[in-house]
């Protein structure tokens, strides 16, 4: 087998991604893709990027972000929340692109086979600073003027809260890892939200850090056996390293943010590589 490569935040809305989407190429015939969430806002659009993927890459992974779970305040009458997600879902499904309500597959292209985990468990407003509350630090992100658009257009139809939702697919998905995963193989956890608050550090605006994760998931990557946590959303590519686990942060973003790196994008990056 090939290796593992992976990407996130495509945001094709842009001329400029649609066509760094186009130019994305595997290094190995064999080779596997993850999409890590926020390719698109419409639908239409995400299947269009993950159709594209699949004609060069033997598979194609794929987890939501916050972009694909937004619905527009001009079309009302469009899918919310819950409801998105199952869509985007079977549209990924149509493709043969394997999302988080799919089997776990194995991929044995490294030094040992790996089970592969796609992830939906969203956030909370958790990653905030010790002693503050959720209202004291949504509060602080207004008068700062740092909010995410979520709060507008991410709408949690059924749940009452995106907290709410966020610890349903908690709990949902621990209890399937718990039942499905291999115990004798490690895994490759992908997220759109970094599951441990660390990369949030480097944001320039901490304020943000609450729409980016969940501490309910700050231990899984050990918990789960990790040999690598690919996540994206935080449009800052790098690599950082937690409790000795890699932790492989691969969005290409917006244009004005990738152009002017000497590397526009660099994607998509090696999570893992062919034995040899």
């Amino acid at each position: 087998m090939g290796n593992l490569l992976a990407v996130s935040d495509l945001h094709v809305g842009y001329k400029e991604n649609r066509d760094v989407v186009r130019s994305l190429r595997p290094l190995a015939e064999d080779d596997w893709l993850i999409v890590a969430g926020d390719v698109a806002e419409r639908l239409e659009h995400v299947a269009w990027t993950l159709k594209v993927l699949t004609l060069s890459f033997a598979k194609v992974i794929w987890v939501p972000g916050n972009h694909e779970l937004w619905t527009s305040p001009k079309d009302p009458g469009s899918p919310r929340g819950a409801l998105k997600y199952d869509m985007l879902v079977e549209a990924c499904r149509a493709l043969g692109v394997t999302t988080p309500e799919d089997p776990y597959p194995t991929f044995d292209g490294g030094a040992e086979p790996v089970t592969i985990a796609p992830l939906f468990t969203f956030y909370d407003y958790s990653f905030r600073p010790e002693g503050q509350t959720q209202e004291q630090a949504l509060a602080q992100a207004y008068d700062v003027g740092v909010v995410c658009t979520d709060e507008a257009v991410l709408h949690p139809d059924p749940y009452g809260t995106r907290g709410d939702w966020c610890r349903a697919r908690v709990e949902s998905t621990a209890a399937r890892l718990d039942a499905e995963l291999p115990p004798d193989q490690r895994t490759v956890l992908i997220s759109h939200w970094p599951l441990h608050p660390a990369p949030t550090k480097r944001l320039r605006y901490p304020e943000f850090a609450q729409w980016c994760g969940t501490t309910l998931t700050s231990d899984w990557h050990l918990r789960y056996r990790a040999a690598v946590a690919v996540y994206g959303h935080l449009h800052i590519p790098l690599s950082d390293v937690v409790d000795g686990v890699p932790f492989e942060e691969v969005s290409l973003g917006y244009p004005r943010e990738w152009r002017p790196r000497s590397r526009p994008h660099g994607l998509p990056r090696v999570v893992l590589p062919a034995a040899g």
